[in-house]
């Protein structure tokens, strides 16, 4: 009877201490402040957790994951499971979070409806179209991004162009910079600011074919708000244009290689400085259906870069000239 009893008295010990050991622990761990932690000590496991090498404490966790708890494998099964609408997007007025009527006067199952909903649904079509602005000012901003998205639509440039547009022609309009320009004005020179920022450059010249004011006017406001906003525009390279015009004239890639390099070495030797990037790139293309012998004429050459054939002319002669080929 008494070896059992001293057997469980020795266990108690044994439970006491390892509790007492783990408090220490917990003191320990709770003392270190997480300001206090090195970062390479910090470890982010597969399940997302951030931990504490040295001590093990866990950081981090519960990562609350934003995506859906379906899985698709393909656009139809994405369209079949989502149960959201669209993302928003600076490219409207409202940012896309108001209701549409649809305009088509079908039920939910695809049926036509009575005449009398039918007249219902074309009120209530009205007056939503009526509410989504609520002020003069909430109307401007509505024309001001449909014409950036009409001339955005014309020139053919990606979505990404016109959330930025958007975005600066919004900062514009906070900053009051609107005030005594034309709103055509305005969100043309934001359009083109926003196609230099993301590096796919349109000349004034193209801007303004689409725009509804002039190429004046255009690069007046544009040099405005760039400079009020404080917008870093780097100087355009020429090169970003070869490839679009080589397309247009169909020439091969031999031709827009070549290019590329009058180009680069032209530029080192300092003969873009000053110089419009368009005549620049044209004048180089030129150049290079001459040597690859794939000949465009100057005129042919003018009218895709929409510059004059004079300036094709001078630049032509400089960049030979410093490439030492002889005409």
């Amino acid at each position: 009877m008494t070896r059992p009893t001293r057997q469980r008295e020795q266990d108690a010990d044994r439970t006491r201490w390892q509790g007492d050991r783990e408090e220490e622990s917990d003191e320990e761990t709770d003392d270190i402040d997480v300001e206090d932690m090195d970062e390479e000590d910090l470890v982010r496991t597969g399940d997302g957790e951030l931990i504490h090498e040295p001590t093990g404490i866990v950081v981090e966790e519960e990562q609350i994951d934003p995506g859906p708890e379906w899985r698709a494998f393909n656009h139809s099964e994405r369209q079949e499971k989502s149960r959201v609408g669209a993302p928003t997007t600076q490219t409207m007025h409202d940012k896309g979070l108001t209701t549409t009527i649809d305009w088509k006067d079908k039920d939910a199952y695809g049926r036509s409806i009575s005449s009398r909903k039918r007249s219902q649904m074309h009120r209530l079509r009205k007056w939503q179209e009526r509410i989504r602005t609520k002020d003069a000012g909430e109307r401007n901003l509505q024309f001001a991004l449909s014409e950036i998205d009409r001339m955005a639509s014309a020139l053919g440039v990606p979505r990404s162009v016109r959330e930025v547009a958007s975005v600066i022609y919004r900062r514009a309009l906070n900053e009051d910079l609107i005030r005594g320009r034309s709103i055509e004005g305005v969100a043309t020179s934001a359009l083109y600011a926003a196609c230099r920022k993301e590096g796919i450059p349109r000349s004034l010249e193209e801007i303004s074919e689409v725009s509804r004011v002039d190429r004046k006017e255009i690069g007046r406001t544009y040099r405005y708000i760039s400079q009020e906003l404080g917008l870093e525009m780097k100087p355009v390279d020429p090169k970003k244009y070869v490839p679009r015009f080589c397309s247009e004239l169909e020439l091969s890639k031999e031709v827009q290689s070549k290019a590329d390099e009058i180009i680069e070495t032209t530029a080192e030797k300092g003969l873009l400085s000053g110089k419009s990037p368009t005549g620049f790139a044209a004048a180089a293309i030129y150049a290079a259906s001459l040597l690859c012998n794939e000949k465009k004429t100057q005129r042919e050459v003018a009218d895709v870069a929409q510059v004059t054939e004079v300036t094709i002319r001078n630049r032509y002669q400089e960049q030979i000239e410093a490439m030492g080929i002889h005409s």
